[in-house]
């Protein structure tokens, strides 16, 4: 498999949102606007592609009893780093994600890679297999944020659109969310399909 095929598997084929169903409470969470869904998928990118790297690095030197523990701390590692840099240089999406981003820690997306992709290959593919799975993850929550925004909010990444008056509230809330994902997946699982 080539470094582009590679990435692209991660946006598309095994779009950890759309196709393997990970990471959904982040993905509802978070959706409730464009710019929210693209700093999440942002910052767990950033995470994806550090963790993965560091861990296929290391791989070698971790016993097998401590492998998980040990992924999880390299994980935690980046994660504070992420949060200490958008704490301090994006504040309103800091607040805006709140809690999610150290839940990004315990992200079954993050941990299955590591696990599942960089313990088992070099340092270059594990990294380029985090920028696919986390393109494809912030691609997702970016989707998602805008078409919750538009159909509860009538505006897009904060831009009115002129329909607020004319939009039903549900979207944005938790029911729109799992609305707009179900009909999103569907779509997605039908294109793979052909």
């Amino acid at each position: 498999m080539n470094k582009l095929q590679l990435i692209w598997k991660g946006i598309i084929k095994e779009n950890p949102v759309f196709v393997l169903v990970l990471g959904m409470c982040p993905t509802l969470g978070t959706t409730t606007s464009a710019i929210n869904g693209l700093g999440m998928g942002a910052a767990t990118m950033a995470v994806l592609i550090m963790s993965n790297l560091v861990v296929s690095l290391i791989k070698n030197f971790i016993p097998d009893k401590v492998r998980i523990p040990a992924f999880i701390v390299v994980i935690a590692s980046f994660v504070t780093m992420i949060q200490l840099l958008m704490q301090a240089y994006m504040p309103p999406l800091y607040e805006a994600l709140g809690l999610f981003i150290p839940l990004i820690v315990v992200n079954c997306i993050i941990l299955g890679r590591a696990e599942a992709f960089a313990s088992k290959n070099g340092p270059i593919d594990s990294m380029l297999d985090g920028l696919g799975i986390g393109l494809g993850f912030t691609f997702a929550l970016t989707l998602i944020g805008a078409i919750r925004e538009i159909l509860g909010g009538g505006a897009v990444f904060g831009i009115d659109l002129g329909i607020t008056n004319y939009m039903p509230l549900v979207f944005v809330l938790a029911p729109g969310g799992f609305i707009v994902l179900g009909y999103l997946m569907a779509l997605f699982n039908k294109y793979l399909k052909k």
